[in-house]
């Protein structure tokens, strides 16, 4: 499989292959679903809390005698059944956090990658070619490779200048090739990246699965 390789004026300049066991595989929709909603799910802040009767200060007293009043017999105002009593079964914090298997995840990371090349949505540069670690540049240069919409940048490892030029544009996501992930992927419409995030990608995804490692993004 191979994808025209562009310069800054987007004019092509060369071609990279990529690995077939990374970008052309068969697209699981069941996945994909399923590791985006491990990861939405990582993101929820679980800090939802009421409390129980036990929580609640005072009610220690015996409101009245067990017998002989005509009501009910209570031994605590502080009763889930009283006003301003405790709360039966309610939420306390918690993580909504899990895991998909390793294996499972990065059979989901490749379906959404090989989507991408099949719908052409990656658009590889021979470098950057920014002229300032400015805004405008990178607006500058996503009109000319006439790249709309949500946008994922691939870099292969921390990049201080994409980070300054990338930083204010709420539609781009700037993510390195390590902590590339389903749900950026799924997010964004094309995938900017250069050769050496092709690379970085084909490197650490490529391999067979760390063992004792994460089993999702970063």
């Amino acid at each position: 499989m191979n994808l025209d390789v562009k310069n800054p004026s987007n004019e092509t300049v060369g071609v990279v292959t990529l690995t077939e066991a990374v970008f052309n595989r068969p697209v699981s929709e069941s996945l994909l679903h399923e590791a985006v909603r491990m990861q939405r799910a990582s993101l929820r802040q679980g800090t939802a809390s009421t409390k129980t009767r036990g929580l609640i200060s005072g009610g220690g007293r015996k409101p009245w005698k067990q017998k002989g009043t005509g009501r009910a017999r209570a031994g605590s105002s502080r009763s889930p059944i009283w006003r301003g009593g405790g709360t039966t079964f309610g939420p306390l914090p918690r993580s909504y956090g899990y895991r998909m298997p390793k294996k499972a995840y990065r059979a989901a990371l490749f379906s959404g990658l090989s989507e991408k090349v099949r719908a052409g949505q990656i658009v590889v540069l021979e470098e950057w070619g920014l002229a300032e670690a400015k805004t405008k540049a990178m607006v500058h240069l996503l009109k000319t490779l006439q790249i709309t919409g949500n946008v994922l940048v691939v870099v292969p490892q921390s990049d201080d200048l994409l980070g300054r030029v990338t930083s204010n544009l709420p539609s781009v996501r700037l993510v390195q090739a390590p902590h590339l992930n389903v749900y950026d992927l799924m997010w964004a419409g094309p995938l900017l990246t250069t050769r050496s995030g092709i690379e970085a990608v084909e490197r650490y995804w490529g391999g067979a699965p760390r063992g004792g490692g994460r089993r999702g993004p970063a």
